[in-house]
């Protein structure tokens, strides 16, 4: 496992002068991995796409729904039996539904916004990496890390970042799109 060294490029031609550069700069063609990063939410980690089955904040939501279902419905039935006189035997059926479909919606009003903290986790709380075009070049010196930093800024390369990880032939062969990105001071 070597230490990589990532930068962030605007558009395919500039990838494609970092590794004419770092080429230059010594680092071995094999070592360096360049590819697109899909925006958050799109990278296909499970079976029916995207990253998560779940967001990271709705995970009360099935509960919040079902309770405020189960509020609503009975304030519905409730009201629903107390004008039975006018609306007759569906009252309670009709204020049973109405009750139950406004008290899901209030539920989901309940429900975190991006970014807000999950208590008891530190899931929804760091910014994730952003998408574009990424070059990495795997290193095993420290030397060699600087050199890489130096060239991917010099070549105008932003939100630079370090990792551990495994390039090999080109490939960056254990990139996690999710893990938190350790950016490059």
């Amino acid at each position: 496992m070597s230490t990589i060294v990532a930068g962030h490029f605007q558009l395919q031609d500039e990838v494609d002068n970092a590794r004419r550069e770092l080429v230059r700069a010594g680092f071995p063609e094999d070592r360096i991995s360049a590819f697109f990063l899909n925006q958050p939410g799109q990278h296909d980690q499970t079976p029916i796409g995207g990253d998560h089955i779940q967001s990271p904040g709705a995970k009360e939501t099935p509960e919040g729904v079902l309770a405020g279902a189960a509020t609503g419905g009975a304030v519905g039935v409730a009201l629903g039996a107390a004008t039975s006189i006018v609306t007759g035997p569906v009252g309670p059926v009709v204020g049973g539904l109405v009750g139950a479909h406004v008290g899901s919606l209030f539920s989901l009003s309940k429900m975190k916004d991006a970014g807000e903290k999950e208590e008891g986790s530190s899931e929804n709380r760091y910014e994730p990496r952003q998408s574009g075009m990424l070059i990495a070049v795997a290193t095993e010196q420290p030397a060699d890390e600087t050199r890489a930093i130096e060239v991917l800024r010099g070549l105008g390369g932003h939100h630079i970042e370090r990792a551990k990880g495994t390039i090999e032939g080109g490939d960056w062969t254990d990139f996690d799109p999710l893990s938190i990105p350790v950016l490059v001071q």
